[in-house]
């Protein structure tokens, strides 16, 4: 191609797989040589995709800045697209420099500037949105498992379930035990500090019986088996989803969420209302210890918390249990499906079904704790 303007005067014509780019004429400022953009343009139009680029000069070529402006703009476009750009046809004064140019590395392209309040706030709640129709999808699927279940069309196996309950159950009385007779003595000496200036010691076993029965038994409980369960039932799908495990099941014309989340679920269901019953007692003999240090003997002590704690404060805490194992369970198991397939991956959806365990407990625990107001009881 000749360009034929007068103030401008070059050639591009095909050389093999590439393209020869002859520049001639005066191509300094004062002839308004052609910019960077039309000598890529004809360049592109002659060459192929994997051809290499050459530029040479006429003896009668006349150069300044203004030509070397525009070759450098073409060597950063050939090696963004790994385009060999030889030069070497040129005169020496105008390749020294090219070559003092492109010998200096490029700056990465500036960050963008960060978002404003109102578009992360916007993003914010797109996210909290997504989190929650995933969860209610997830919760429709579960829901519709357990249906299948309760009238035995159930994929999962009972053998799983048995498994499971020896998981969550048994091996965790340890914790569960530690943790809450903790907590019923530092009730208890809470409640003291308070009840000795009034030489009240003995409701020191009320403070610690209602505590324990209507707030701190179901939910530090819930608490110790989220971060111990639920991260597991995350770690078990995500291993399995990483393996392809789950693609298997799917395969085999097994649903997963039958096959893998219900015995889960209905394991810390079934368990989690009898290690709160246990929290409750282990958490009662703590408060006990500490009241006894206190010249509240045991027999005065017992009779104080039985006095002080009803049937419905029981029914309470164990309905917050219920749903606590609920909780714990769908942010494990669905945490786990949605697991990528790297080592990564797995970590990081085990450390997303806690989070999300926890969040859920605290909201349902003060959703039920103004429902239990509301009612009364």
């Amino acid at each position: 191609m000749t360009d034929r303007d007068e103030h401008t005067s070059f050639t591009v014509t095909a050389d093999g797989d590439g393209i020869v780019l002859h520049l001639k004429g005066d191509w300094t400022s004062a002839a308004a040589p052609p910019g960077a953009a039309a000598l890529r343009d004809a360049c592109q139009s002659q060459s192929s995709p994997s051809g290499d680029w050459r530029v040479s000069s006429a003896a009668d070529f006349r150069w300044d800045s203004t030509v070397a402006s525009r070759l450098f703009a073409l060597a950063l476009y050939c090696d963004r697209q790994d385009i060999a750009f030889d030069t070497s046809a040129l005169p020496d004064n105008l390749q020294k420099l090219l070559g003092l140019a492109t010998a200096v590395k490029q700056p990465p392209a500036p960050p963008a500037p960060p978002p404003g309040l109102a578009a992360q706030l916007k993003a914010a709640m797109h996210s909290v949105q997504d989190s929650a129709v995933e969860f209610l999808a997830f919760l429709g699927a579960v829901v519709l498992a357990l249906g299948a279940t309760l009238l035995g069309r159930s994929q999962a196996r009972m053998r799983d379930l048995l498994y499971f309950i020896e998981q969550c159950g048994p091996k965790a009385i340890g914790i569960v035990a530690l943790i809450s007779v903790l907590v019923g003595m530092i009730l208890a000496y809470l409640g003291a500090v308070q009840l000795s200036n009034f030489g009240a010691e003995v409701y020191v076993a009320n403070l610690v019986a209602l505590g324990m029965v209507r707030e701190m038994g179901p939910l530090m409980t819930a608490v110790i088996m989220a971060g111990r369960t639920g991260a597991a039932y995350a770690a078990q799908l995500g291993t399995m989803q990483s393996n392809e495990e789950i693609d298997a099941i799917t395969t085999l014309g097994l649903s997963p969420v039958e096959y893998l989340v219900v015995p889960r679920l209905l394991a810390l269901v079934l368990v989690m209302p009898l290690l709160v019953i246990f929290a409750n007692i282990i958490g009662l003999a703590g408060g006990g210890l500490v009241a006894a240090g206190m010249d509240v003997n045991i027999a005065q002590f017992i009779d104080q918390a039985r006095s002080s704690v009803t049937l419905g404060d029981i029914a309470t805490g164990l309905f917050k249990s219920l749903v606590f194992a609920g909780l714990i369970a769908i942010a494990g198991c669905q945490a786990g499906l949605a697991s990528g397939r790297t080592s990564a991956a797995v970590g990081n959806a085990t450390t997303r079904a806690v989070v999300h365990a926890i969040v859920y407990l605290v909201v349902a625990d003060a959703l039920l704790n103004i429902i239990y107001n509301l009612l009364g009881v």
